[in-house]
């Protein structure tokens, strides 16, 4: 008899929660309404009504096309706070170095962002087979002289027309004056406006995307070295010149597959969510030195416009390919792109395209060991 009776109890209980409950929502669902009659009401008294009925759908217009281009033309990204770089010491300004209200630094990857304060133009009237496109720290001289002695020293190789140029941004430190001097003694130094630092290296990569657009076109390769570099650039013009090779879309090098975002804010590749949200580039090559077709750098600046910029450049440029809907391409010989060696060898370094050194003096070096008289092995 209890038993039932504490049944009874429950089920009495229940029925009058679920009554309760449903008084809520009725009453909830009523006053909801009643806002919404009160809202419209309002409005259509209102002089502005037109005005809040075109906002409305101007705003959903554009809040679908935000979606559908995925935050396109939105070239600016926050550093974090621990790469801040100070600007004091910079006399010329320009929007890559704009400090906001709120003390955070923005950048823009975008090219036409910037201009050329140093140009050579004029170099590229020969059409050269290939242009070589470095860059480099307006006060790294050496590095620069290390070239010009080594890999960036012939101007035709094997039958075709090379051309060595190095990318400079803004530095506060460098003497203007010298590399004024320097640029007219050896016609190779082009300068833009952005200012010159690691963090940089994505602008500084577009910048040269951009200058090879407008200023040499008709170029039939180019490729972006870093100043560290041991270039046989022999072995490279051999390759390019293989039947097969593409004249279009083409971009090889070192091929990075499936690497993950780097999370960690100790690391000097750290990229941030809110920079790159995917966990994983897409498949790019590695910036020591790749190799692309010219007809690449105008397409690559067009797409960047729509991509959000981060730090890591040769990722950058994959993100730049896989936007294009186009892939990079595992070279002939993947072999002759190595990164590190251990120890010189003459006879290995007859039959790479790239090595990564680690001072200008190695470079130097190396070179001459080569390059003496005798047969590499």
């Amino acid at each position: 008899m209890s038993f039932n009776c504490l049944f009874l109890f429950r089920e009495i209980t229940k029925d009058l929660c679920r009554h309760k409950i449903l008084l809520f929502q009725s009453w909830f669902q009523g006053l909801v309404v009643l806002c919404l009659l009160v809202f419209v009401i309002c409005l259509a008294l209102s002089d502005n009504a037109l005005l809040w009925s075109k906002r409305f759908s101007l705003h959903t217009q554009y809040y679908l096309l935000f979606n559908q281009i995925y935050q396109a033309r939105a070239p600016a990204y926050r550093v974090h706070p621990k790469h801040k770089v100070t600007l004091n010491t910079i006399n010329e300004t320009t929007e890559s170095s704009a400090v906001q209200p709120e003390g955070v630094q923005y950048h823009q990857a975008y090219p036409s962002n910037y201009q050329f304060v140093m140009d050579n133009a004029e170099v590229c009237k020969n059409t050269p087979f290939l242009v070589l496109m470095v860059p480099v720290a307006p006060k790294n001289i050496a590095a620069r002289d290390a070239i010009r002695q080594t890999w960036g020293k012939d101007s035709v190789v094997n039958g075709e027309v090379v051309l060595t140029l190095f990318m400079l941004g803004l530095d506060g430190g460098a003497d203007v004056e010298k590399l004024k001097q320097e640029n007219q003694q050896h016609h190779d130094l082009i300068q833009s406006n952005f200012m010159d630092s690691y963090l940089n290296l994505t602008i500084k990569t577009m910048v040269i995307m951009d200058w090879l657009a407008t200023r040499c076109p008709t170029a039939a390769y180019a490729m972006k070295v870093d100043s560290d570099m041991f270039l046989n650039i022999d072995n490279l013009v051999f390759m390019l010149q293989t039947p097969g090779i593409p004249k279009l879309n083409y971009l090889t090098g070192m091929l990075m597959w499936n690497r993950p975002v780097v999370r960690s804010k100790n690391s000097k590749w750290y990229v941030p969510e809110e920079m790159y949200p995917d966990p994983q580039y897409p498949t790019y090559t590695l910036g020591m030195g790749y190799i692309f077709s010219n007809d690449l750098p105008a397409k690559f600046v067009e797409v960047s416009e729509y991509i959000k910029p981060f730090n890591i450049e040769d990722a950058y440029i994959g993100e730049c390919m896989k936007r294009l809907g186009l892939s990079p391409t595992s070279p002939p010989n993947p072999s002759q792109f190595k990164a590190y060696n251990s120890k010189y060898n003459r006879c290995e370094f007859s039959k790479i395209i790239t090595y990564i050194l680690g001072s200008s003096e190695q470079l130097i070096n190396y070179w001459t060991d080569y390059k003496k008289p005798g047969p590499h092995c």
